[in-house]
């Protein structure tokens, strides 16, 4: 009884949609605690030796952003993947587009994090590298760093667009209210504007009050509400009979 019990819960669209949720908390957690507040409090702005000097100071905490930035990866995969599963009553075609979307966005995330690495690797290249003076190594690595950034923003236009075909299909929906979809949408607009780095950080504080406004109103009903079972349930079998 337990068993079948255990079973039942595992198929329920609530308990994936509260994983869904489960997810999107752990991917914001990591990839903003590795890419945004440590790296960020690590790189000075236009000044290659002090960035050096806090990564080669700050070595510890360094590897700790890095392993944030990476461990993102297979949350965001998890929470993509289940939305997938989700969305699929609202509209297989869409969902399955957005999923691709966000998959090709996984992998540049991946690719941020190895250009998150680079910067200590070569400020500790020893041997290998000792034909660079101190100063040109300084200045390799902040390349790196600008890599990782650029990568970084080309993520987050990804995540735009994915933001946006999920708004697009909570809209849809008849099992999860209609607002919830419209902010999440809008939250992916501002992402998308990364599309063009100097706009999207010359509204730097107008996407964060999006981003805010779109995704913390989802995750908190996926984690308390998930999705009416019984309305999701209902709107498979249409589509399911629709195909037909």
């Amino acid at each position: 009884m337990t068993e079948m019990t255990a079973g039942n819960a595992v198929a329920s669209p609530r308990f994936k949609a509260r994983m869904a949720g489960v997810f999107q908390v752990l991917e914001a957690v990591t990839a903003a605690g590795g890419e945004v507040f440590i790296l960020g409090s690590l790189v000075v702005t236009g000044n290659a030796a002090a960035t050096a000097g806090n990564i080669l100071g700050h070595e510890r905490l360094f590897w700790l952003g890095f392993a944030l930035s990476l461990i993102a990866v297979p949350f965001h995969l998890a929470w993509t993947l289940l939305l997938y599963d989700l969305f699929k009553p609202v509209n297989r075609s869409l969902s399955l587009f957005a999923a691709f979307i966000m998959l090709v966005g996984c992998a540049i995330q991946a690719v941020t994090s190895l250009f998150y690495a680079a910067p200590l690797l070569v400020l500790k290249g020893g041997s290998a590298l000792s034909a660079f003076s101190p100063e040109q190594l300084h200045s390799l690595a902040f390349v790196f760093v600008k890599l990782n950034t650029y990568a970084f923003d080309i993520y987050l236009v990804f995540f735009g667009f994915w933001c946006v075909l999920i708004g697009y299909l909570i809209f849809r929906s008849t099992f999860m209210p209609r607002v919830l979809g419209v902010l999440f949408a809008i939250s992916g607009l501002g992402w998308a504007t990364y599309l063009s780095p100097p706009l999207a950080h010359y509204l730097f504080n107008f996407i964060n009050a999006a981003s805010a406004i779109g995704e913390l109103p989802l995750m908190v009903w996926l984690l308390v509400m998930g999705v009416n079972d019984q309305r999701w349930r209902e709107q498979a079998l249409k589509y399911e009979r629709a195909r037909v």
